[in-house]
């Protein structure tokens, strides 16, 4: 009778232990699946006064903050560029409030010709990472949106690198002119930026991935891999981009829409920091088990951020698709979590009158699926009637913004929202609102 009373109790311990642990877990689990939220706080309108069309990237230089927007070099649709500047302040509000000729030019590599090595097309910096081991601050990495067309990168049949004019689609000038295809490189500064080398390609996709006529009426891209933001964890630098080709061979025979939305919108892939002096070929793709895929892969999207098709989600390659794209990732150390911005394009050309927002509350990327675990994103800012492109977090020039040395990479629990702002004839890049996020 004895053991059996103790055996009693050890078994009612028991249980309220196990009891005890499983609650202790469901809030640890509920506590790690709840999402923050963003709250839009109405400012004074600040109006930055060079060119943007991309994200911000930007590096604090000891005590300068300094800012990289603008494009380079040959565009055979545009015409060349020579509007990838810098600007400095003692914060980001003062470098951001430079007027035009405040800015100056770095010294970038020079365009290659045709069928020849070296950099091709144009290139907007879209992220820059600073050497950790440079005390200096001044050796960065910018990661680069990179646009060609098969005049300024043909084909190549011994590295199957470059494009094919057949069934070419049409690009956003008119019936003439091409789409571009988008790549994703790297550059590097010793100097904090004020001369760069090329070193080579990031990620891409090949000929065989780009969707052609009579498919392809999208009138932007041909495919490829474009729009990133980069943000290290641990050893890697990981790369958030939007993937905009066949996930496979195209072949028009056999298209089908379903599977090209199926591989498409934003996704994610990893270079070892160690690598950047020399990336080509070393960057990874998640599959959809890991990052396995190769650079020139086919890699999986991010599940939670594609639009389903039940909701008017589509193909890049058609005008009346809806997709979330130009991600923009910074981690919040008040939310201890990372924060993904997008537009959304709803029509046409990519147009869209709205911002998103996503949380992923997994500081290290690498581990599992964390890289994937991002919350469904929500609706941030809605302007109708007008165009919004690049969505941005952006510091303030408050003391521990300061201090601190945030960017563009990493925020407080408030931070100003820029964006590029397209409406009727007019198009600025401005900021009308400061985000304030809650736990």
């Amino acid at each position: 009778m004895k053991i059996s009373r103790y055996l009693k109790g050890a078994l009612v311990l028991l249980a309220i232990l196990l009891a005890a642990d499983f609650i202790f877990n469901s809030v640890r689990k509920s506590d790690h699946l709840s999402t923050p939220a963003a709250v839009l706080v109405p400012s004074s309108g600040f109006y930055f006064n060079s060119f943007v069309d991309c994200n911000m990237a930007e590096a604090w230089i000891g005590d300068t903050f300094r800012i990289f927007p603008g494009k380079y070099g040959e565009d055979p649709l545009w015409g060349y560029s020579r509007e990838l500047k810098y600007a400095d302040g003692f914060n980001a509000e003062e470098a951001f409030a430079r007027r035009s000729h405040e800015f100056s030019e770095p010294l970038m590599p020079p365009n290659a010709r045709p069928a020849t090595g070296g950099l091709h097309g144009a290139v907007w910096f879209e992220t820059v990472y600073q050497d950790s081991k440079d005390k200096s601050g001044k050796t960065l990495y910018a990661v680069y949106h990179n646009e060609n067309y098969p005049s300024t990168l043909p084909f190549d049949s011994v590295s199957s690198k470059g494009y094919i004019n057949l069934n070419w689609p049409q690009g956003l000038t008119g019936e003439a002119t091409p789409a571009a295809v988008c790549r994703i490189g790297v550059m590097k500064s010793g100097n904090g930026g004020r001369s760069w080398e090329d070193k080579g390609i990031f990620i891409e996709d090949l000929q065989p991935r780009l969707i052609l006529k009579p498919h392809n009426t999208s009138v932007t891209f041909a495919g490829g891999v474009g729009d990133p933001s980069a943000v290290a964890s641990g050893d890697y630098l990981y790369l958030f981009y939007g993937e905009y080709g066949y996930p496979g061979v195209y072949a028009a025979g056999s298209y089908d829409a379903t599977v090209e939305w199926s591989g498409q919108c934003i996704s994610v892939a990893r270079i070892s920091i160690s690598d950047l002096d020399n990336p080509a070929g070393k960057a990874k793709r998640w599959d959809g088990k890991g990052f396995n895929a190769s650079f020139e892969g086919v890699g999986v999207p991010i599940p939670s951020i594609q639009i389903p098709i039940v909701s008017g989600g589509g193909p890049a390659s058609s005008p009346l698709s809806k997709f979330y794209w130009g991600p923009s990732v910074s981690w919040n150390q008040y939310l201890n979590a990372w924060v993904m911005l997008m537009a959304k394009a709803e029509g046409p050309s990519w147009k869209g009158s709205s911002i998103y927002i996503s949380f992923n509350k997994n500081p290290d990327l690498g581990a599992g699926n964390n890289s994937q675990e991002w919350s469904i994103p929500q609706l941030l800012l809605d302007k109708p009637g007008h165009v919004l492109w690049y969505p941005s977090l952006q510091p303030l020039n408050s003391k521990s913004d300061i201090t601190n040395r945030n960017t563009c990479l990493k925020l407080d629990q408030k931070a100003r929202l820029f964006f590029k702002d397209m409406h009727k004839d007019s198009s600025q890049y401005l900021s009308e609102y400061i985000v304030q996020f809650r736990k």
